[in-house]
């Protein structure tokens, strides 16, 4: 994932931001249902490709971030769907989908 830091403003007072890469461990990527992309493309208007699911505990900011693996650089989208920690059996907990980055 790439986290992005403020770094001052433009001359119109709008953010500038400096991306910098960040290795986040366990973390499941999944190709998207056909449901999930037909969904995406009504909702938001972009093309889900593939879904990645967060590990429990983790603190990162997942909405609109740059994301990168197998080689290709992706944009999640969407409000990430998070599960109730304690109720989940497994080591993720949330998910978000993800489009290509353009």
């Amino acid at each position: 994932m790439w986290q992005k830091t403020q770094t001052g403003t433009d001359r119109l007072n709008q953010p500038i931001y400096e991306e910098t890469p960040e290795l986040v461990d366990n973390v499941l990527v999944s190709p998207s249902s056909s449901e999930e992309i037909t969904d995406a493309l009504n909702m938001y208007g972009k093309k889900a490709v593939y879904t990645i699911g967060i590990p429990k505990g983790d603190m990162h900011e997942w909405r609109d971030r740059k994301v990168s693996f197998f080689g290709l650089d992706f944009q999640t989208f969407g409000t990430p769907i998070e599960g109730i920690e304690a109720n989940i059996p497994l080591q993720w907990n949330r998910k978000v989908m993800c489009a290509v980055y353009e």
